[in-house]
């Protein structure tokens, strides 16, 4: 099995040292290495992309720029000299990050959750429906999302709520619902997004899920009418 990586990296040393390592490695297959994102990006509608090795400092559009705009996030490796760097990573559920100057024993370590995370990925792709998957207490977490009720803001995370339990996750609530079926799930206030089809009642103010009362935007109660009627 090998995973189809790209180098994304404006220093052309850099680049050529990762690219090096994964040509070294067993599991990788190198499909290209770019000054910039855009150039990865135009690669990446042409190639299947399961990997990409990105620098977080790039004239332009910064890593973190460049992962906001793909529509299709394969895992990512960020590669920086700063360490700083690193919480905000795993806000982007990254798989790993790298520190410059890049240790061939910390770069295998990071394959090889790449390669743990891909293998999970292929052996839940025919489970129980819909799934994602959350970074909660630095453990990633499979919740199936039929099973969530709903999510909420709480500060920094989100609170997602299921059938099952309740879990924080680091992420902003627009981050999270890109990641939810828009035909199941509607953001009906700037602090929750719910599963229409866990919706008992609701009025000009409230959703009721089970005993709770979700509170409903005044310009939501359309939205969340419309909802349930193609629901």
């Amino acid at each position: 099995m090998k995973l189809n990586c790209v180098v994304v990296d404006d220093s052309s040393l850099q680049r050529l040292v990762i690219a090096k390592l994964v040509n070294n490695h067993p599991n990788l297959q190198l499909v290209g290495d770019f000054s910039n994102a855009i150039e990865a990006k135009n690669s990446m509608t042409v190639h299947t992309v399961d990997l990409i090795f990105l620098d977080v400092e790039m004239p332009v559009i910064s890593g973190f720029d460049f992962i906001d705009g793909l529509k299709v996030k394969p895992q990512v490796i960020f590669i920086t000299s700063k360490a700083e760097y690193a919480l905000k990573a795993f806000d982007y559920d990254a798989t790993d990050y790298l520190q410059k100057p890049i240790v061939l024993e910390r770069f295998n370590a990071s394959v090889k959750r790449a390669l743990d995370h891909y293998m999970l990925r292929q052996d839940n792709h025919d489970d129980e429906g819909d799934h994602i998957f959350i970074k909660s207490n630095l453990k990633k977490l499979k919740v199936f999302t039929n099973k969530i009720k709903w999510i909420e803001a709480y500060g920094d995370y989100v609170k997602v709520v299921t059938e099952e339990d309740t879990n924080l996750v680091l992420s902003t609530m627009k981050s999270f619902e890109k990641d939810l079926s828009k035909d199941k799930f509607i953001r009906v206030h700037k602090s929750y997004i719910i599963n229409i089809d866990k919706v008992e009642r609701f009025n000009s103010k409230f959703a009721e899920i089970g005993v709770t009362k979700i509170p409903l935007s005044r310009n939501k109660k359309e939205d969340l009418i419309r909802a349930l009627a193609i629901a």
